[in-house]
């Protein structure tokens, strides 16, 4: 297999913080807890934290220009669910906010609905 260095073994250490970074603990959370399965001293578990920061802004930078045909697939497929569910209201919003992304302004919409006016007059007798 190879020999380990120093340099892979952190690698691999810095890895499995970046997998685990997607449960959703806080920084602290997930740096205490890296340093416990590590064996790891918590010093070594902030560098390896900077690290991971480090590949996530990385990942964002990459991520960013695609990032909006990929919500555009995901809100299809969450409103072709919803309305397969009969979640008539979840539907409602995902079109909203579809509708919002493709421009589809709230005074576009106001201005094509009709306008009602109810005027209540005293009687007399």
């Amino acid at each position: 297999m190879g020999l380990r260095t120093p340099d892979a073994v952190k690698a691999e250490r810095v890895r499995r913080l970046y997998r685990r970074q997607l449960d959703g603990l806080s920084a602290r959370a997930l740096v205490y807890d890296h340093a416990e399965k590590e064996s790891i001293s918590l010093a070594t578990g902030w560098r390896d934290w900077d690290e991971v920061k480090q590949m996530v802004e990385e990942d964002w930078k990459n991520d960013r220009e695609n990032m909006l045909p990929r919500l555009q697939h995901m809100r299809t497929k969450l409103f072709h669910q919803a309305l397969k569910k009969g979640q008539l209201q979840t539907a409602s919003q995902v079109l909203d906010s579809i509708g919002r992304v493709i421009g589809e302004a709230t005074e576009v919409v106001n201005i094509q609905a009709p306008d009602l006016t109810i005027k209540i007059e005293n009687k007399t007798d």
